[in-house]
């Protein structure tokens, strides 16, 4: 392996082992405008809904960019988002479990875009969710967005 071809696997390695570089979710608090820049004068672009599920990308000062399900970046004021995290349904219907097992029984279903609060970080393909109407279990991470 030559010289620089080693120097790429080393960063690489690096990178990935880095937890700083770890993805960020955070979610909205209240329904809440998105610019199209770090600034209340900036483009007004749409309204996010309370309790969508966003990937943090940036921070400035009282400012994040952010990246939504679909891929899209916009900036929203800081004050709207909350360490509370959400999740959002991927696939046409998800199984809930009530347990973080492919054989347990169905504890419910969800269709594509519902919104479940996360309840326990992620776990071995798994992570546990409330529906707002108070049913619980485990969804498997590859069915959501947001994990």
């Amino acid at each position: 392996m030559g010289r620089g071809a080693h120097f790429w696997l080393v960063a690489l390695a690096g990178l990935a082992a880095n937890p700083v570089l770890a993805l960020e979710y955070r979610s909205v608090t209240t329904a809440a405008i998105l610019y199209d820049a770090p600034s209340n004068q900036a483009r007004k672009l749409f309204i996010i809904a309370r309790q969508t599920p966003v990937e943090v990308v940036v921070s400035v000062d009282k400012w994040v960019k952010i990246r939504d399900q679909g891929g899209g970046l916009t900036w929203i004021e800081r004050a709207n988002l909350s360490d509370h995290r959400t999740i959002q349904v991927t696939v046409t219907r998800a199984a809930v479990r009530q347990k973080p097992e492919e054989a347990a029984p169905l504890a419910f279903e969800a269709g594509k875009d519902v919104v479940l609060e996360v309840l326990e970080p992620a776990a071995g393909g798994w992570i546990k969710v409330r529906h707002r109407d108070g049913m619980a279990g485990y969804i498997r991470v590859t069915d959501v967005w947001g994990a």
